[in-house]
């Protein structure tokens, strides 16, 4: 429906002290601490992964050497969705406004849209990652699993029990996370990078990260997961995660939480000929996803 000279009467007539509701601070870009940015120039791309070789065999003298073989693993792919939002007013609108609180600020309010929804489609990898039901990725399992597959015949994990963010849990987390191995079974140097966490649990994220000391406690213990520098990330606060006690740690595992931009937000005008009303357009096309679940470890929190 278009924006008439009924939508807002009021902006016809002198008056009007002040038009609230149409600008407030954004946050700053949230999603980046997320996912790595790549770029794509094609409608979908393909991240397949590979098996490695196992360990080495004592070889009997004058035997033949053992030989190891590899194959592809699971297969991930991200197709890229177009986003987009418009609006249109008439030109009876467009001349009689007094105020300009319609082109230019609902153009500022567009782009405030499309930000906020790029947001929200990131957040919604971490938001459904416990979701095997509604979200299952390419082995059946969710992207965070106490079983995730490898092509060898086992399993690794990317979750702890469900527990309230404390310095026992995080210290969990971090565990298993030093517990990593290849699909071969074999030790991997997997770190813990960033602390990623909603606003109900940023404050006590900040204690329990950065205080040089053990938290709620009267012993005088070093905190070790300050000292041993376990966060060098640090803590990241997520406005757009939709539970209060999850938390997540992302690692510095190659190609983890990986989002592509096929094509940037692109803000365009015109007038129809025949109405003389103005449209005003925004798109983009983009994806997110978890390549290497490695790379993401959770907890559901308590």
């Amino acid at each position: 429906m278009a924006i008439t000279s009924g939508s807002f009467a009021k902006a016809l007539w002198p008056g009007v002290n002040k038009w609230y509701g149409q600008a407030y601070n954004e946050h700053n870009v949230e999603y980046s601490d997320l996912f790595d940015k790549n770029t794509s120039r094609k409608a979908w791309e393909e991240d397949m992964g590979t098996s490695m070789f196992g360990l080495a065999a004592v070889k009997p003298e004058g035997s033949s050497i053992l030989y190891d073989t590899a194959e592809q693993g699971y297969l991930q792919r991200y197709t890229h969705v177009t986003y987009g939002l418009g609006f249109i007013i008439t030109r009876e609108m467009v001349d009689d406004d007094l105020y300009d609180v319609i082109g230019k600020k609902r153009s500022q309010g567009l782009a405030f849209s499309m930000r906020q929804t790029k947001e929200v489609i990131a957040a919604d990898v971490y938001n459904n990652g416990f979701d095997v039901t509604n979200y299952p990725q390419n082995d059946g399992n969710a992207i965070l699993d106490t079983a995730n597959p490898t092509k060898n015949g086992g399993t690794y994990d990317n979750i702890t029990t469900a527990a309230t963010l404390s310095e026992a849990s995080l210290e969990d987390l971090c565990v298993l996370i030093m517990g990593a191995t290849n699909d071969r079974g074999l030790n991997i140097s997997l770190i813990p990078q960033t602390l990623i966490v909603p606003p109900a649990l940023v404050f006590e994220a900040d204690r329990i990260v950065n205080s040089p000391l053990r938290v709620g406690t009267a012993n005088n213990d070093l905190n070790s997961l300050k000292n041993m520098g376990k966060f060098p990330g640090g803590v990241k606060v997520n406005h757009y995660l939709t539970s209060a006690t999850a938390y997540f740690i992302r690692t510095n595992c190659p190609d983890g939480c990986k989002h592509f931009e096929r094509r940037a937000d692109d803000f365009t005008m015109d007038n129809d000929f025949d109405t003389d009303n103005a449209k005003y357009k925004a798109t983009g096309r983009y994806s997110f996803g978890v390549t290497d679940r490695r790379g993401l470890y959770g907890n559901a929190g308590a």
